[in-house]
């Protein structure tokens, strides 16, 4: 494992790039104006950049959301989310279990995500009671996204009564505006322990790979994937024979501080020894 203090060398050896957004490129509410000069450095090089994440909104709001930030769409290849991988499972049901889900959903989760649904032949219904299955995007607006102990009561109704659950984005946590929140992954989790029946779409799951592949268009020994999360962007990436780069500042960034910018590269190297991973390089951040 190499420790880099920025990108560069990175760059040369390889001609895609399958990038992280939250931690990576943006926290949610800002971009990284680290980030984006890397994207653009990339842009200048002519490598192929697919940005690959969990979020759990369609691809178009999540490119609104990064305009917005100051990210235009030129300044990448591609994108593909999480949500829009749902979207698409619910269009063209791939399996028995998407095709037999039913008309009738639950959200759980933010307004914010509901693009996901948008257009789709199904009906949002106000309680568990009422529906066939659940959709859950990550904490809704009613409840402390920090505490998951406030999700239990919902989590408790929906298996009570046995609805299965697609969860949209499988991060347990991301850091939003500097501050740690959970995500529907988390919520997942908890569904499980409850009985619940779960299909998750996205890091790290083989499937969501097989379009990027497609989109990139290049032998997979020439792409490399980075992202900050070990069990979703590092662990996905190694699912597929893809090498990665882990950016330590991210969502384990402040197990790993020293102190602001430095990080224990000791640390680093056991955690992911812990979590089965061997991401062939560090950086601090996506800087160039």
């Amino acid at each position: 494992m190499e420790h880099l203090p920025g990108f560069s060398p990175l760059a040369d050896r390889f001609d895609g790039f399958i990038l992280d957004l939250w931690g990576v490129i943006h926290d949610g509410v800002n971009a990284f104006p680290h980030a984006v000069d890397c994207l653009t450095r990339l842009r200048a090089a002519g490598k192929r950049t697919l940005l690959l994440s969990n979020v759990p909104r369609p691809n178009d709001a999540a490119q609104a959301m990064m305009r917005r930030m100051g990210i235009p769409d030129d300044l990448y290849t591609d994108i593909l989310t999480s949500g829009e991988a749902v979207r698409r499972a619910l269009q063209r049901p791939p399996d028995l279990w998407w095709a037999e889900l039913g008309q009738r959903v639950f959200h759980l989760g933010p307004e914010r995500d509901s693009g996901v649904l948008e257009g789709l032949k199904l009906t949002k219904v106000e309680q568990p009671a009422e529906a066939n299955f659940v959709l859950n995007t990550g904490p809704d607006d009613h409840r402390n996204p920090t505490d998951l102990a406030e999700f239990e009561a919902v989590l408790q109704d929906c298996a009570r009564h046995h609805l299965p659950m697609i969860c949209a984005n499988p991060d347990l946590q991301v850091i939003r505006g500097g501050v740690r929140v959970l995500c529907a992954g988390a919520l997942a989790v908890r569904y499980q322990e409850l009985g619940g029946d779960v299909r998750s779409i996205g890091k790290p799951d083989p499937a969501i790979y097989q379009p990027v592949l497609q989109l990139l268009d290049l032998p997979v020994e020439r792409i490399l994937a980075v992202g900050d999360a070990l069990h979703t962007d590092i662990a996905g990436a190694a699912g597929v024979d893809i090498a990665s780069c882990w950016v330590l500042g991210g969502v384990h960034g402040e197990g790993l501080v020293r102190r602001p910018g430095d990080f224990d590269l000791l640390k680093a190297e056991a955690a992911a020894g812990h979590a089965g991973v061997a991401p062939i390089a560090t950086v601090p951040f996506f800087v160039w």
